[in-house]
């Protein structure tokens, strides 16, 4: 939990410096893209720019959880046939050892 309120805060953190960076630099760039030209205020494209890594991110992360999500799946059933299996040898064993007596 408190992992977490670190997380937010420092992610706070950067995007009011991400901002204020933004806001200081609003001159219109020339962006050149395959296909043509345009002029962008720098501020929409450092914005746009960190969105986009920010999307990226994510999705790695996401794509992460749903990996471990899954292993989690997996590991759960596998857990479950060894508990069935030990508790069907135990009660094998007890039966041997009260027809051994």
């Amino acid at each position: 939990m408190v992992k977490m309120q670190w997380n937010l805060l420092f992610a706070m953190l950067f995007a009011l410096v991400v901002a204020i960076f933004a806001v200081a630099n609003v001159n219109a760039v020339s962006v050149n893209y395959l296909f043509g030209k345009t002029e962008w205020p720098l501020i929409l494209i450092i914005l746009g720019s960190t969105a986009m890594g920010g999307l990226i991110v994510a999705s790695f992360g996401f794509f992460r959880i749903f990996q471990l999500q899954r292993q989690v799946k997996v590991l759960s059933k596998e857990k479950k046939e060894l508990q069935e299996k030990m508790e069907a040898m135990e009660k094998k064993e007890n039966a041997e050892v009260v027809d051994g007596k």
